[in-house]
């Protein structure tokens, strides 16, 4: 039995709930950003281009992936693994992370989906995907620290 402070990192399967939420987002992340490089998963993967709206491939038939958007769902996922070794870790990857799917709804609904701006690629699946996303990442980095066992150590 480890007698483990919260705030610091654990190897025992004692984990938060933030933490578990943290490790959660990150294997989605992962197994999202490789099914966008499978080809019957992706449909139209002929059309996966590195980045830009014109690619073509969709990530199981709805979502407008490229390469570049697979390649930054891996490194979501990695964090997600990684900052999931501590609660302040976790908590920061799933509030900041949902801040950056914020900005991403709205680069999304500001830019139009067939300009050259468009780098990512979006479509419309993919904002309303986003915006799932900064709210799920957020709530959940905030309420699952709510307690104050679960909340980070004070700093000194």
């Amino acid at each position: 039995m480890s007698n483990v402070q919260p705030g610091t990192t654990t190897t025992t399967s004692r984990r938060t709930n933030v933490q578990k939420a943290a490790l959660a987002f990150g294997v989605v992340f992962l197994l999202v950003g490789v099914m966008g490089f499978i080809p019957g998963i992706t449909s139209d993967y002929d059309q996966l281009s590195f980045a830009g709206h014109h690619s073509g491939a969709l990530l199981l038939g709805i979502f407008q992936v490229s390469v570049l958007h697979n390649i930054v769902h891996l490194l979501f996922g990695i964090a997600g693994l990684a900052f999931a070794r501590s609660v302040g870790a976790a908590r920061n990857y799933l509030i900041w992370g949902g801040a950056v799917y914020a900005l991403l709804l709205l680069y999304g609904l500001f830019i139009g989906h067939d300009s050259a701006a468009n780098f990512v690629p979006l479509n419309t699946a993919d904002n309303w995907l986003h915006a799932f996303l900064a709210v799920a990442m957020i709530g959940s980095g905030l309420a699952l620290t709510r307690d104050r066992r679960d909340a980070p150590a004070a700093r000194a």
